[in-house]
């Protein structure tokens, strides 16, 4: 369709199945797509390879909810937003005080590096050089941070989020993408809108003509600005709310499904 020049989507739990991979009618709408592609995540730099390792060329990325925009051709970041260390300093403050039990974890380097507390639960770190824990409290505010992480073993995870966006006021831009009690925190105005739109403007494409895929309360900043949302059939309620529409789940490759048809592929 003339109107859209191009596809903004998340990755996890929307253009990729459970299982982690790019079903075969996925990677077909993707070549024949006619206009560029982009994913708008909140995985790092780093968890990009096993996305680009199952495509015929890699696409550019918005990344760690918005604070950091990619080229894969180049290895470039073309754009980083980090909670300095100020910044920083407060929140993990306001955070300690308000949650005794939180552990923490930063996205540090533009998301090429990750450091994380003793207390936290380290899932999936392919490349252990690039994660380590951190040798004292202290160095975990030693640099700026494209994301810092936060989990509570005593919350619920809505539960969690209310109280850690209580507890941050506008200071800084709490979100969340996962099923357990983890809150991603940026910088105060730093969500995947911002990052995408900041690469619309430098390609010269406007709002209006971006679509856009999402699944979790993480998308739905992207969802609103972009001239058509849709949501996965296995969102979040409160993504579906503000979608423009409901396409069939991830496991059913939803977004492929959805794009043949919209582009009449």
């Amino acid at each position: 369709m003339d109107s859209y020049r191009l596809v903004a989507t998340d990755i996890d739990g929307t253009l990729i199945r459970e299982d982690g991979t790019l079903s075969k009618r996925t990677l077909d709408v993707i070549a024949e797509l006619p206009v560029p592609l982009v994913v708008v995540t909140g995985r790092p730099v780093r968890w990009l390879t096993q996305l680009y390792d199952q495509m015929a060329e890699p696409v550019p990325a918005v990344c760690a909810n918005g604070a950091v925009v990619y080229d894969p051709d180049t290895d470039e970041i073309l754009r980083a937003a980090p909670l300095d260390v100020d910044l920083l300093s407060d929140v993990v403050k306001r955070l300690r005080d308000a949650v005794p039990d939180i552990s923490l974890a930063v996205e540090v380097e533009d998301g090429r590096a990750f450091r994380y507390e003793a207390a936290w639960p380290v899932r999936w770190e392919p490349e252990h050089d690039l994660a380590r824990v951190l040798t004292s409290p202290e160095e975990l505010l030693s640099a700026p941070a494209v994301k810092l992480l936060a989990r509570s073993a005593s919350h619920a995870p809505d539960e969690f989020f209310e109280l850690v966006s209580g507890t941050l006021g506008d200071a800084a831009e709490p979100t969340r993408s996962s099923s357990s009690a983890l809150v991603e925190i940026s910088a105060s105005g730093v969500t995947k809108a911002a990052g995408l739109a900041w690469l619309c403007e430098h390609e010269g494409i406007e709002a209006a003509e971006v679509i856009a895929f999402g699944d979790m309360p993480n998308d739905i900043p992207m969802l609103t600005w972009a001239g058509r949302s849709v949501a996965m059939g296995n969102a979040h309620p409160a993504v579906k709310a503000v979608a423009d529409e409901v396409t069939r789940t991830n496991d059913e490759d939803g977004v492929a499904r959805y794009l043949r048809e919209l582009f009449d592929l």
